[in-house]
């Protein structure tokens, strides 16, 4: 039941604007708020797959892995939205990181691909 009241109070504080109120509620402050910047569609992909990202720094790398771990791509993120042909992505599950300029993992997520 914890998690739905926090659920309601994070809610609550986004619509009015003020996080002040989460450390008055009572509940314990080691509440972790993961903010997701990057989306993605569509997944699963045939042939193109896109990433748009919100709030980006442009010091940022993005990535693409196989599932046995080989880099696909690397590039900085220097636009909003990044596209990607899938011609030479072979069927299966492939895993995405945002990094930091220090190689910090800002995000990460995973998308299929099926032809």
């Amino acid at each position: 039941m914890k998690k739905f009241y926090l659920l309601i109070i994070l809610l609550s504080t986004m619509a009015t604007g003020s996080f002040a109120q989460l450390a008055d509620c009572g509940i314990d402050n080691n509440i972790e708020v993961i903010i997701k910047i990057a989306k993605f569609y569509p997944n699963p992909a045939t042939s193109v797959i896109n990433f748009e990202f919100d709030g980006l720094d442009k010091s940022y790398t993005f990535q693409i892995y196989n599932f046995l771990g080989k880099k696909m791509a690397d590039e900085p993120v220097s636009a909003s939205k990044l596209s990607y042909n899938l011609d030479n992505y072979y069927r299966g599950l492939y895993i995405f990181q945002v990094r930091d300029r220090g190689g910090n993992i800002v995000e990460s997520g995973k998308f299929q691909v099926v032809k």
